[in-house]
């Protein structure tokens, strides 16, 4: 599965690779930055630190490494790891070898050490992990880090900055279009509803997120995208309470109000059915 989300994104990256798209930036508060790149980069920058938020493909490591350094005016100090997959943690090597320390939960490193696309070497691992929760006290701000179990996987975590008011959760936010929920990597669509749920729960009406994917995010926006989650999670379970099996249900096309707006090339209408089909009936 993390193969073929990394072969989505190259794809395009391939036909871009002589003239390489410049990344653009969103000033969300005062020194916290979203890059838009392939899967969100968030930036801490201060007079003592430098904190990235993921930090995408290994094939765009270079950019983004010049992109935080435009903005900070120095090296990269630490990058939080928001979950495994390889759009956030691909250019991990790339940035420790920059001088970055790689920080990230516990489940993250443990899927990293099996999987040969992501342990490329010895700066692609985090070098210290946590269980639950991990704060770290820099540039006169807090940046509390929190684990969102079995949620988008196994190891999600999100970052408050609490003084801003600011969360960078990773993918627990696809701002607008239907999430990616990987099943396969310790993910549950219960547990995804659950961590949008406390990060909604967190904020108020002017905290700002930096989506995973999609563009920044507002409270009524996770609102408005956990809504459409429970709806076609219920609009699915009603379908297999009738008895009829994936194809049939796949076939009836439950979640078509939701296609205009929530269809996109990797999980398109059909592909969030199947996961929801998958998640209620699996034991």
């Amino acid at each position: 599965m993390r193969l073929l989300v990394t072969l989505l994104f190259l794809a395009p990256l391939a036909l871009a690779q002589e003239a390489p798209e410049p990344i653009e930036h969103t000033e969300l508060a005062d020194g916290i930055y979203m890059l838009h790149t392939v899967g969100s980069v968030g930036l801490l920058v201060g007079d003592e630190y430098v904190v990235m938020i993921d930090d995408s493909l290994r094939q765009v490591g270079d950019q983004v490494v010049a992109k935080a350094e435009e903005l900070a005016g120095r090296p990269v100090d630490f990058v939080i790891n928001t979950h495994v997959h390889g759009d956030h943690v691909g250019a991990n090597e790339t940035l420790a070898d920059t001088g970055a320390i790689i920080v990230a939960h516990d489940n993250i490193r443990k899927r990293m050490l099996d999987d040969a696309e992501l342990n490329t070497g010895p700066g692609a691992l985090p070098v210290i992990t946590f269980s639950d929760e991990v704060t770290f006290h820099v540039n006169g701000m807090e940046a509390y880090v929190f684990h969102l179990p079995a949620a988008h996987t196994d190891g999600d975590a999100a970052i408050l900055f609490r003084e801003a008011n600011v969360i960078a959760p990773g993918d627990i936010v696809f701002r607008g279009i239907f999430p990616f929920i990987d099943l396969d990597n310790g993910g549950t669509v219960s547990g995804y509803m659950a961590a949008m749920q406390q990060l909604i729960d967190m904020a108020d009406e002017d905290t700002k997120f930096i989506s995973g994917h999609g563009p920044a995010a507002t409270r009524a926006g996770l609102e408005q995208d956990l809504a459409m989650l429970k709806d076609a999670g219920s609009l699915v379970k009603a379908l297999i309470d009738k008895g009829m099996d994936a194809e049939e249900i796949v076939a009836t096309n439950p979640l078509a109000g939701y296609h205009d707006q929530y269809n996109w090339r990797f999980i398109t209408t059909e592909r969030m059915t199947r996961t929801l089909i998958r998640s209620l009936t699996e034991k």
